[in-house]
């Protein structure tokens, strides 16, 4: 272990330079924001056509999240978060197909159709899971960032969680372990106000999050969720500090979900007037896509963007309905591997 943590300290960090957004990193980041909120659409669809069963937690209204954190990060850098994980799984380059068919239970998806909404992974594109678990992702999390530390490499573990599991017992286990050992970990809590149906006013003692991580004296920094760039900018820094084996980093990410907890919540305990609010004034595509506006970006091309991910979109949700069910065998497959 003593030599891989010094192998660590000499490696070379890979460089992270903040720079102001043009007009490919916003076009790119408008693209896979899009791109998720289409197939959460889709996916809402078909969730009421009965295509769709158990539970489904839509990401419509987060998606600057998981993309601007995503632009940030580098070849062999490893994602894992919880069952609201659509959205992570389309920013890391998962085939939507594949994702689509395992939301269906189908033998086309990612677990062949046993995983669901909530557990679907890919190694090639370092996607360790939706879990379904509340919290327990984030101490899996850790495990990656110990096993990048304990191979000497500079690969950086992001670990999501939302405010709701921020409180939990596993998750103040993993902080103290990360920090004793300075792992390369980045704990990203995604903010959305409400854990459920409970405000976090109404849940955490702590109102600042990105706190949380001090007694063990984990950095912090407080984000604003729905601005893509914001939260680019803010992952730089986090993944640079990682990297140059400072060990893990806080970041508390400030967003809001449109739809309820789950598609069977009707999310009666904030008014209509909230959700629209912050539809029409704080909408994360639609401040990138008038940021775009101002340096020349046509409606045409708009159009010509959204229409060709409205053709994916179709294709994921045919592909998963002409997908046939997981054959019974595969109820033996995948449960027990002999050592």
């Amino acid at each position: 272990m003593a030599q891989a943590a010094e192998t660590r300290r000499r490696a070379k960090p890979k460089e992270t330079p903040a720079a102001a957004p043009g007009r490919d990193d916003l076009m790119r980041a408008w693209h896979d924001m899009l791109l998720i909120r289409r197939f959460e659409e889709k996916a809402g669809q078909l969730y009421g056509m009965g295509l769709i069963g158990g539970f489904c937690h839509l990401y419509i209204g987060q998606e600057a999240v998981v993309v601007g954190i995503q632009m940030a990060l580098g070849q062999g850098d490893e994602v894992i978060t919880s069952y609201r994980d659509h959205g992570h799984m389309l920013a890391t380059g998962m085939d939507p197909k594949g994702v689509m068919a395992e939301l269906t239970g189908r033998s086309g998806g990612y677990s062949h159709g046993k995983g669901g909404s909530m557990h679907m992974f890919s190694k090639e594109k370092n996607f360790f899971g939706g879990h379904g678990i509340v919290g327990a992702q984030v101490s899996l999390g850790t495990g990656l960032a110990f096993s990048n530390w304990y191979r000497g490499n500079d690969r950086v573990s992001v670990t999501y969680f939302g405010e709701g599991a921020s409180n939990q017992g596993q998750v103040f286990e993993s902080f103290n372990l990360a920090a004793l050992m300075h792992l390369p970990v980045i704990y990203v809590i995604e903010n959305n106000k409400y854990g459920m149906g409970t405000s976090v006013e109404r849940a955490s003692a702590s109102h600042d999050l990105s706190k949380n991580g001090a007694p063990w004296g984990i950095p912090g920094m407080q984000v604003d969720g729905m601005d893509v760039m914001a939260v680019r900018e803010a992952a730089q820094a986090a993944v640079a500090h990682c990297r140059a084996g400072k060990g893990p980093y806080l970041l508390e990410v400030k967003t809001y979900r449109y739809r309820g907890h789950s598609m069977s919540d009707p999310a009666k305990y904030r008014t209509r007037e909230e959700v629209q609010k912050m539809r029409t004034e704080r909408d994360c595509i639609e401040g990138v896509r008038h940021k775009l506006e101002a340096l020349g970006v046509e409606e045409a091309e708009f159009k010509r963007i959204d229409d060709e991910i409205k053709r994916i979109v179709q294709e994921a949700a045919d592909f998963a309905q002409a997908s046939p069910e997981p054959d019974p065998k595969e109820l033996w497959t995948d449960v027990l591997v002999e050592g």
